[in-house]
């Protein structure tokens, strides 16, 4: 009986740069965007409705936010639904860290 081996790919930390996808990038911060939202509005608790009221769009967007189907929103529209929830959007240019190939984009949350 032969062993078969297997290998392990470490990731880099960005699933969508990991899968190929051009605008890797552009995709992690959506989905960190959106995490936040979705945090938000679950301390508000409120409905689908009310929340598409909020924003101005039709609840079926609200159902896809929440279940992070996201292209149909780009990250400046997400961040400006977390304005409308009361919340600060700060971006803050700095130096390239060592150890990336390129830019990094991440979403910190304030205390």
């Amino acid at each position: 009986m032969k062993k078969s081996v297997e290998t392990i790919d470490v990731g880099t930390g960005n699933v969508f740069a990991d899968l190929g996808f051009q605008d890797s990038g552009e995709r992690k911060l959506r989905v960190q965007l959106a995490m936040r939202i979705n945090e938000l509005l679950q301390d508000r608790k409120l409905t689908q409705a009310k929340v598409a009221a909020l924003f101005g769009v039709p609840q079926p967007h609200i159902s896809e936010l929440k279940n992070y189907k996201l292209s149909r929103f780009s990250s400046e529209r997400l961040m400006h639904f977390i304005t409308m929830l009361d919340k600060d959007v700060e971006i803050i240019i700095r130096p390239k860290a060592k150890g990336h190939e390129s830019g990094l984009l991440s979403v910190l949350v304030a205390a």
